[in-house]
């Protein structure tokens, strides 16, 4: 075996790691959107929604916004870098307020950990009431 064929083999290993490293990354990606857009759904119909406005990637955040009681031009803010952050846990606040659940809940469940909480408002017996400015 030469000295060429020693340095070859190793990046090809590497190559075929990564592909595989990839493929599961899709897949956990694709676990975590599918259940993302089915607690969506049901959050979306307890607000008399559609639900099927909750599998649409980007229409969904608009009309989140809209269910937390703000006006749907708001969820431009999710464009602006480092105000999508602030903005994602004041929407994360009213929501769980819209949906009777305290400060620790929305900050934990519906914004650090979103595909959590967003399955247990969906799928829990909390109701949903439409916020008074909304």
């Amino acid at each position: 075996m030469s000295l060429a064929s020693l340095a070859i083999a190793p990046t090809v290993m590497r190559a075929s790691d990564q592909a595989g490293t990839w493929t599961t990354s899709w897949i956990i990606a694709l676990v975590f959107y599918i259940l993302m857009a089915i607690a969506l759904w049901r959050i979306f119909e307890k607000a008399g929604l559609p639900g099927i406005l909750g599998i649409i990637p980007i229409v969904n955040l608009f009309f989140l916004v809209r269910i937390a009681g703000m006006s749907m031009w708001l969820g431009l803010l999710y464009i602006i870098p480092i105000v999508n952050i602030v903005f994602a846990i004041i929407v994360a606040f009213k929501l769980g307020s819209a949906f009777g659940k305290g400060g620790a809940f929305s900050f934990f469940l519906l914004w650090l950990f979103a595909f959590i909480g967003y399955l247990i408002l969906g799928f829990g017996s909390s109701t949903y009431t439409k916020p008074v400015d909304a």
